[in-house]
């Protein structure tokens, strides 16, 4: 199973409508995704699902996760790094069943000229550690809101060409 994480609890996220785009393409390429947005997460995780506890809201999401063989981030640039929700969301996956000798692609993005490699970069080691196998090929789109077609789909010749050689080669991956 596939699973793309929209990286943000923010409502109505670029990042959303990008992992919402991820998602089409790989339907579009015969493989079904599910799609994970942080926003599912239950409000009060600090308290209800880190440190051993479990919370019914979480158990579902746990499940997904645990049934996942391949995922794809899509991470938006907070503060330089990616938002701290996502690591939240790490530290509250049950280890090593959720992502260890497993496979990832990360997807940068934000509003700025970077398109979060820093970030990107970040998030790597945290997979490094936690045994999750990173695609070498990770893609940083910039300036998402100029990327976005009024359908939401990416529309410009270069992002296009990257996005889809990193699908197929996240496919063979």
């Amino acid at each position: 199973m596939v699973t793309i994480i929209a990286s943000t609890n923010r409502p109505g996220s670029s990042t959303l409508k990008l992992a919402k785009y991820y998602q089409k393409k790989l339907t579009e390429k015969g493989i079904n995704a599910d799609l994970l947005s942080l926003t599912e997460l239950p409000d009060d995780i600090i308290v209800s699902d880190l440190y051993g506890n479990r919370s019914d809201a979480f158990k579902n999401i746990q499940q997904r996760i645990t049934a996942t063989e391949k995922f794809i981030f899509i991470i938006p640039e907070y503060n330089g790094s990616f938002p701290g929700v996502l690591k939240i969301f790490i530290d509250a996956c049950t280890f090593p069943d959720s992502f260890y000798d497993k496979k990832a692609a990360l997807v940068g993005l934000s509003s700025g000229k970077y398109g979060n490699i820093r970030g990107i970069e970040h998030f790597t080691g945290i997979c490094n550690y936690i045994h999750l196998h990173v695609l070498p090929l990770k893609i940083h789109v910039t300036s998402i809101h100029n990327e976005l077609d009024k359908d939401e789909n990416l529309f410009n010749e270069d992002t296009l060409k990257f996005t889809n050689e990193q699908l197929e080669k996240f496919i063979k991956f």
